[in-house]
């Protein structure tokens, strides 16, 4: 008997070679007649008030169709103010890059030009950008927090769900929540080293190759078609519905290629197409332009932790209490709280106490990026760890192992871990060369490890499976592939029906005809998904045999499907072809119902991931220039399912944490505006940054992942900071507490040791 094993095979994404080709085709690039192109006038201030728009002028030019502002858009005023539901400034903005009039031209170069005619008078009001001084101040709210609406991605990639105690919300913060268990005080009275320290990070740019697009397409006849760079079809559907007012059957969401999205992608344009092209009943296309993209976005915000850690001499830790502030921007967040969950959640902290606020300040609205939380929480919690240990005397690794936590460990809100691989990882990293000959470092080299989770997120999912008359399979999902996810639901399908992936079909369906799926984030597909693959392909699997078992006459479970057909088990060339039974099954005049199977599934418990990362990096100290030499990434990838599929996300992941370690920040000035708007301005890793990765796939299955198998987009990019900061201090001695590590603070701190060193010489 064949035996077919899927899983685990080497397969390369089958999108590869087009996008390379540069033959994908996104929203900007598909074909409709009729089309009317969109551009924008956005506010160069960060706060101010809207005193007279005259478009006058925009409105006389030929080619111009309509000049929009608020008051003319066709939507449903939503409960609260979001970025989606509100696309359009009404009688103030609140950042810079804020849409405010939208032009509409039978061409993108006539829109263009109209949007430099049109007329907006501004009353500029002092913008709050600090976050830390922004909260609590009432002079002038950037909101009234009690009107805003929830982010049209809240809840996407993962959120806390367990206890937690709302403080007193402070002025200008949308949330204030407290984390607690134990005697905090009690817990530092027990230390024997305590560390304490303020960790700032920078806005960051997601950098999709493709910026924000959206083009919606009415049918004269109620009906709404929208094509749109997004990561979530139904989510997208449901928004665009709800701002028109109509039910979500009149639209018809299909997904575009996306062009990379990172988390981003969600709604953010689509209402306001939608809205344009049903008021004007004529399709209509925006695809932002870059610097429109890094102004009017929806970038990972900045945050400030301020974390205290104690432990006693022989490494057991006592107690963490911090404060955590996430800048969320002009709009809310859904950050904070899982910063808390994994600044708290990674170690055994028997007493804890966290202090989480969410915070409006005159910025863009923040969103998710890659493990939204994660690498803030990471770069923290990994500081505080490995300055402790150094202080203790103590093997850092062997404390981290020490404390790590396990199933059954509880998180900060209260509900236990689940089955992870939090200590696999750390072991397996501990057990690398790259770790044990650390000590043999060059002039200005150091190591650094961090330990790093994520959540993950869970929702619904369906799928469907029907039986080709070549015998072949086509799996329908509603999924967006961003990732080469579809390559992995191959092979789930492929393992499950015992056929070659070659003999397996992915479809990714528009919202009228795909099964439900949830969003593509959280690194939530595959467990989600690829569970309901394989139900929907189990019941296929179970039709057939009930079929063949009529036509060879032998009872079901004495069949099995392998080599293309189904066989009568100990019984050589008693068999019949899939092909036979996909003719049968639809034949004139048939007697058998069709093959199609249906899968459905819903999680009530997500699969974490955790990484353990090693950094070797080399610091100039004369310049600053850190250069990392080395990379070990570790990942718990609970069943390996793709190879290929996974390596690439460890491969991306840690580039990215590369650039949250070294080279990127938005940075924001005391008026609000952006000064690093353009990739001139905002360095992020070229090849030249990045050095061999190594990646390392452990298997703790998880035990309601397809096969065992957890998701893998997140956790890569989580321990990239922390562990390069790390590798910093044990290079210098030099502390990091601010991302990216400036080469100039580096040089400051260098030469403010050597003056400090003369100085005692002189003494002497």
């Amino acid at each position: 008997m064949e035996s077919q094993t899927a899983i685990g095979s080497w397969v390369r994404r089958d999108d590869g070679g087009v996008k390379v080709r540069g033959r994908a085709r996104y929203t900007g690039d598909i074909a409709i007649p009729d089309l009317l192109h969109v551009r924008l006038v956005l506010s160069p201030y960060a706060h101010a008030k809207i005193t007279r728009i005259d478009t006058s002028a925009a409105r006389a030019m030929p080619g111009v169709v309509a000049v929009l502002t608020a008051g003319d858009l066709p939507l449903v005023e939503p409960e609260g103010l979001t970025r989606s539901r509100d696309p359009l400034a009404r009688d103030r903005v609140f950042f810079e890059g804020q849409p405010v009039v939208a032009v509409v031209a039978e061409s993108e170069a006539i829109a263009m030009d109209a949007v430099t005619e049109v007329l907006v008078d501004y009353d500029e009001i002092e913008p709050a950008v600090d976050p830390m001084t922004t909260l609590g101040d009432d002079r002038e709210r950037v909101h009234d927090s009690e009107a805003l609406g929830i982010r049209e991605d809240a809840g996407a990639h993962t959120t806390a769900h367990g206890h937690t105690e709302a403080l007193p919300r402070p002025a200008n913060a949308t949330s204030a929540q407290r984390y607690k268990r134990g005697d905090i005080e009690q817990g530092f009275a027990e230390a024997d080293s305590i560390v304490e320290r303020e960790y700032v990070t920078s806005w960051v740019y997601q950098a999709y190759l493709e910026p924000q697009s959206s083009m919606a397409v009415p049918d004269g006849a109620g009906n709404l078609t929208v094509y749109s760079s997004t990561q979530g079809s139904f989510s997208t559907r449901n928004e665009v519905a709800s701002g028109l007012g109509i039910p979500p059957q009149r639209v018809k969401l299909v997904a575009a290629e996306v062009g990379g999205a990172f988390g981003a992608k969600y709604a953010l344009l689509d209402p306001l197409v939608a809205a344009i092209a049903w008021k004007l009943d004529r399709p209509a296309r925006l695809v932002y332009t870059r610097s429109e993209d890094f102004l009017a976005s929806t970038p990972a915000p900045g945050t400030v932790l301020q974390v205290k850690t104690g432990a006693t001499k022989d490494g057991r830790l006592t107690a963490l209490q911090a404060k955590v502030v996430v800048d969320t921007g002009a709009f809310p967040g859904e950050t904070a709280g899982i910063v808390s969950l994994l600044l708290g959640g990674t170690y055994r902290f028997p007493n804890l106490q966290i202090d989480a606020y969410e915070v409006l300040t005159n910025k863009p609205g923040a969103g998710a990026y890659r493990a939204p939380g994660a690498p803030q929480a990471c770069f923290a919690i990994e500081g505080q760890i490995e300055e402790m240990a150094r202080e203790l005397g103590l093997d850092p690794m062997e404390f981290r192992l020490k404390n790590v936590t396990e199933e059954g460990d509880l998180m900060p809100d209260g509900p236990p871990w689940p089955r992870v691989g939090s200590r696999a990882v750390l072991e397996t990293l501990r057990d690398h060369a790259a770790w044990q000959k650390r000590g043999e470092n060059g002039p200005g080299e150091g190591v650094g490890i961090a330990l790093g989770g994520w959540p993950a997120g869970t929702q619904p999912a369906s799928a469907t499976c029907r039986l080709n008359p070549d015998g072949s399979f086509s799996f329908t999902v509603g999924s967006v592939d961003i990732a080469g996810t579809n390559v992995g639901m191959a092979l789930l399908g492929a393992q499950t029906l015992g056929v070659s992936p070659d003999k397996i079909e992915i479809v990714e369906a528009d919202t009228d005809s795909a099964p439900f799926a949830g969003a593509s984030g959280g690194s939530k597909i595959t467990y989600t998904v690829g569970s309901a693959i394989i139900k929907a392909a189990e019941d296929a699997k179970r039709q057939i045999f009930a079929l063949a078992a009529e036509m060879l006459e032998a009872a079901e479970q004495d069949l099995e499907l392998a080599g293309g057909e189904v066989r009568v088990k100990g019984v050589p060339g008693r068999g019949i072809g899939l092909d036979r039974i996909a003719s049968a099954s639809t034949a004139f005049g048939g007697g058998y119902a069709p093959i199609l199977g249906d899968g459905r599934d819903a999680h009530a418990d997500s699969a974490p991931g955790f990484v353990a990362h090693l950094a070797r990096v080399r610091v100039d100290e004369d310049t600053g220039l850190v250069t990392v030499l080395d990379y070990v990434a570790v990942q718990d990838v609970g069943k390996i399912i793709n190879p290929a599929g996974i390596q690439g996300q460890v491969y991306g992941g840690v580039t990215q944490g590369i650039g949250w370690a070294l080279m990127e920040g938005l940075y924001y000035d005391d008026s609000g505006h952006l000064r690093t708007g353009s990739f001139v301005d905002y360095a992020m890793p070229s090849a030249l940054e990045v050095p061999g990765i190594e990646s390392i796939l452990v298997e703790v299955p998880s035990p309601d992942g397809p096969f065992g198998a957890r998701g893998v987009g997140e956790p890569p990019v989580v321990a990239g900071a922390a562990a390069i900061a790390n590798a910093v201090y044990d290079a210098t001695g030099v502390r990091p507490t601010q991302l990216p590590i400036m080469a100039e603070k580096l040089v400051e701190e260098f030469q403010s040791r050597r003056q400090a060193g003369r100085g005692e010489r002189s003494a002497h």
